[in-house]
């Protein structure tokens, strides 16, 4: 899987790039946790949901965030790793131009820019959004939500609490048009740390859901 290194809004940003052989192939970007925090694209959440995408046939690019790894820029409050989200989705695209289908998973503060991301990119045609900390951030952009998705967090999470995000998704299933699912794992905390009883059930439900929702978008 190749390293790259493309053009952001500050400066290079540096991220795995992952093709397939086929030029139609679906994309999706994956985005890291906060970056004050020691988030990076090699998150274990963030490397599962790649390979989880990949393995389905997608082309996948993961980067690093302004300040983080090799990539240039300092932090800038959710503000500038928009534009970074941006950047790399332009990236994407440009060399994917016969891809039909286009999606964004994030992963905590990566699951917030990926929403704000939605609300700006009417080509992302689903999200997947793990663990979103709806107890620090104001997801109300949201309105309307434009794009169906699945939000799947952990039963024994205390960095962003499970009623927050119930909270969250009750709100968007107000909205017509569209369907979020939601999904919790029993007993994973915020990292889904427990590779068995955890991270695979997490990244099984991902699979399942994504690979109804194409089948659904190719019909």
């Amino acid at each position: 899987m190749p390293e790259v290194i493309f053009a952001g809004p500050e400066g290079r940003l540096e991220g795995r790039y992952h093709p397939q052989k086929e030029r139609d192939a679906p994309i999706a970007i994956v985005l890291h946790p906060h970056p004050q925090f020691g988030g990076t694209m090699n998150n274990k959440v963030v490397y599962n949901l790649h390979y989880a995408f990949y393995n389905m046939g997608f082309t996948v690019l993961r980067f690093n965030f302004r300040g983080v790894g090799r990539s240039q820029g300092e932090y800038d409050q959710g503000i500038g790793e928009l534009s970074d989200a941006a950047s790399a989705l332009d990236y994407l695209q440009s060399m994917n131009q016969n891809s039909k289908h286009c999606w964004v998973a994030g992963f905590s503060f990566g699951a917030w820019i990926g929403m704000q991301l939605l609300m700006r990119r009417p080509e992302i045609t689903g999200f997947i959004s793990v663990a979103p900390p709806a107890n620090m951030y104001d997801f109300s952009f949201l309105a309307p939500c434009p794009s169906s998705g699945l939000v799947i967090n952990g039963t024994a999470d205390k960095v962003a609490p499970p009623k927050d995000t119930v909270n969250l998704v009750n709100k968007l299933h107000e909205q017509k048009g569209i369907t979020v699912t939601h999904t919790q794992i029993e007993g994973a905390d915020h990292f889904f740390k427990d590779e068995v009883s955890h991270m695979t059930p997490m990244i099984d439900t991902v699979t399942g859901y994504v690979r109804r929702r194409i089948t659904e978008q190719t019909r």
